[in-house]
């Protein structure tokens, strides 16, 4: 490409760029220079390849960033084609991540995305510190929360000060119908992921252990057919798919038996339907408004021009468009982000027993967690309280499940040290009883 052609390509951000205005930033200095980092150095990754990600692959290449990776997991499936607009019928099956790089490259000229067709931990922090911004077009509340733990787990301190170039900036979009938002994390300055956890739904996942063992709702009796009874039987030869009547039937008739034989009621074909599809609405001028605005947030950020979003918006075109700003705040006692053990208070330890324990880590909006494994440190020995995701383990420790904390022979202010899918580093919650009869040395 031409010198004048490339001039002319980008006159429109070099306007932004090379000129001062009363909305820049106060540290913001007009140079040539700042579009050149951009369009050389400034790495970006983008995590997922969907409706919100190939908005932003999109929006990025055409905005000058050309150091683009994309992480996605998933293959297209033909429900995808209708708002995911990089791919195509012949695309089916295919890689979203390999698919979205090779339409963005062939497309948008100089622009270079390489895809990775895998989960976001199935790297390590060497990966993630490479680059300078990570911008989120995620369906997972879990992914979320990982990302967000790894990139506080790679912060560094200096006598209790952060260090700033520690710091890797996250913009995350998410979208349900016709509602959506999108927000700036710094982490370790503002409020992370999880400091705002409980403006997320519950989750619809239910703790192994309680659908295995002890099912309350009919939820839990569809997730043991799912996850537990269909993989055993295999009745079709074939995965479980949500949109197979035939499949979904079986999945009730099986359900409906195991809730009569715990006396749960409210067992409907509908309430299986949405617990094995996970259905979500999707609406593509949606993704199309929060890509937008997470896009500019990232050239925000990367070329400090402008003032970015304090820090979480919200939009809603459901009658009309409206919108609104707020600043979250930052929580100080975060699971995360606060750098200390979090205090769990137990009234009665003599009859408080493990698996209230999970249940608490498990449905409460304070923790939302999917499979905790608990572990703690017993006479200077480490020991195993309980874990649901390795078959051999979860069948030694079942056990346990039904033994108080007492009983377990955990005192009064011991830490137990969780792991989660929801986090890449464990974390520690400190118990303090709350009854003065509990020896505590």
């Amino acid at each position: 490409m031409s010198e004048e052609s490339s001039q002319k390509r980008w006159g429109h951000l070099r306007k932004v760029l090379e000129r001062s205005s009363p909305f820049s930033h106060p540290e913001f200095e007009p140079s040539s220079e700042v579009l050149d980092f951009l369009m050389t150095s400034c790495k970006i990754l983008v995590i997922g390849a969907g409706g919100l990600g190939c908005e932003l692959l999109k929006n990025l290449a055409l905005m000058g960033f050309r150091q683009i990776h994309v992480i996605d997991m998933d293959t297209i499936d033909l429900s995808n084609l209708n708002r995911q607009f990089l791919f195509r019928h012949k695309d089916i099956g295919s890689s979203k991540a390999e698919v979205a790089a090779a339409y963005i490259n062939k497309r948008v000229a100089g622009c270079q995305v390489t895809p990775h067709f895998s989960k976001i931990q199935d790297f390590d922090e060497g990966f993630y510190k490479q680059f300078h911004i990570i911008v989120c077009g995620l369906d997972s509340i879990v992914a979320r929360r990982w990302i967000n733990g790894m990139l506080v787990s790679m912060l560094n301190y200096d006598d209790n000060v952060l260090d700033q170039s520690s710091v890797i900036p996250m913009v995350d979009g998410g979208t349900e119908g016709f509602k959506g938002n999108a927000r700036v994390i710094l982490p370790g300055i503002n409020a992370c992921v999880e400091c705002t956890l409980d403006l997320y739904p519950p989750q619809v996942n239910y703790p192994l252990c309680t659908i295995a063992n002890t099912p309350r709702l009919p939820e839990h009796c569809i997730e043991y057919i799912k996850l537990i009874q269909w993989p055993k039987e295999n009745p079709f030869g074939v995965p479980l798919d949500g949109d197979d009547a035939q499949h979904l039937s079986w999945v009730y008739e099986k359900a409906l038996e195991r809730a009569t034989q715990f006396n749960i009621p409210g067992m409907t074909y509908r309430l299986v339907q949405g617990v094995v599809k996970h259905i979500i609405p999707a609406v593509a001028s949606t993704n199309a408004v929060i890509a937008g605005i997470c896009a500019t947030e990232v050239f925000k950020i990367a070329t400090s021009c402008c003032i970015p979003l304090n820090n979480y918006l919200v939009f809603n075109d459901v009658d009309g468009i409206y919108s609104y700003t707020y600043e979250a705040e930052k929580k100080d006692n975060c699971l995360v982000c606060s750098q200390k053990p979090l205090i769990l208070d137990i009234k009665d330890p003599h009859s408080f027993k493990l698996k209230q324990l999970i249940d608490i880590l498990s449905e409460s909006a304070e923790y939302q967690m999917k499979n905790p494994g608990l572990t703690t440190v017993i006479d200077g020995k480490n020991k195993t309280l309980y874990m649901s995701t390795i078959k051999s383990i979860e069948e030694r420790t079942r056990v346990n499940l039904d033994k108080t904390l007492v009983e377990l022979g955990i005192k009064d202010g011991q830490d137990i040290l969780v792991a989660d899918v929801t986090s890449p580093t464990t974390v520690v919650l400190k118990l303090k009883y709350l009854t003065s009869d509990v020896e505590m040395s």
